[in-house]
């Protein structure tokens, strides 16, 4: 196995790679059956109908060959990107807001330092990209701007879709559709699935909850991060992933 994984991240020293083989050897039958099932149900078509049978596939995950057309079939982006020609790339050619222009630029750096593909002296270099993207929702979404943590979600949706506006839109469906409220000044949004995952925690896995609650420890501490960066930094590249996949 490489010392770089196929996203472009860097494999940590400690990384374990027996074991991964060992793993990823049985996985791959799974990988290859589902792959199967996906090819036979978009039969070369870049469309999908929604249904149980395409919600359950898409439960078990989507292969990452088509995970990209599926995301923006799904989440409406596709619709919003042909129903808006060039919309993307004029608001890349206006003026822009100094402000936000600067804290956008502020971030680069520190997205994906781990990431070959993100370095300065990659070809191509992402991190263009990702300012692009970055700063046409900013002027998009005025309400929203820029906050920390679009950056990675802006990055990762960059790696699996290779396409600029593809990725706007995609940013667009998540910020906008799927979480709304998440990256407003009050984050409603965000402060309620914070407030559903403890209840949750406390029904699934109680002693969690009390050890929390026995050491005074907010939940807004420990979890804030996971739901503002969608798990990035927090699970594995694929768990993220089959998690997006589900939104």
């Amino acid at each position: 196995f490489r010392r770089v994984d196929p996203y472009g991240f860097e494999r940590p020293e400690d990384f374990d790679y027996a074991s991964y083989e060992a793993f990823f050897s049985r996985y791959l039958v799974v990988l290859t059956r589902r792959a199967i099932k996906w090819s036979k149900l978009l039969k070369g078509k870049n469309s999908i109908q929604k249904s149980l049978k395409v919600k359950r596939y898409i439960r078990k995950g989507i292969p990452n060959e088509h995970r990209a057309l599926v995301w923006m079939i799904v989440s409406g982006a596709q619709t919003n990107m042909e129903q808006n020609p060039g919309y993307y790339y004029r608001l890349l050619e206006g003026e822009k807001n100094g402000k936000l222009v600067e804290a956008i630029k502020t971030d680069m750096n520190r997205t994906f330092p781990d990431n070959v593909k993100f370095r300065k002296t990659a070809d191509p270099c992402l991190q263009h990209t990702l300012y692009n993207v970055l700063v046409a929702y900013g002027h998009h979404n005025k309400a929203v701007g820029y906050c920390q943590g679009m950056n990675f979600i802006a990055g990762y949706l960059i790696l699996i879709t290779k396409n600029e506006e593809e990725s706007f839109w995609l940013l667009d469906a998540l910020i906008g559709r799927i979480l709304p409220d998440y990256y407003s000044p009050a984050m409603l949004g965000l402060k309620t699935d914070q407030e559903v995952l403890g209840e949750l925690v406390k029904m699934k896995v109680p002693a969690v909850a009390e050890l929390m609650e026995r050491h005074g420890v907010m939940w807004t501490l420990v979890v804030s991060r996971w739901f503002i960066c969608l798990f990035i930094d927090i699970l594995p590249v694929e768990t993220v992933l089959r998690i997006w996949d589900c939104l």
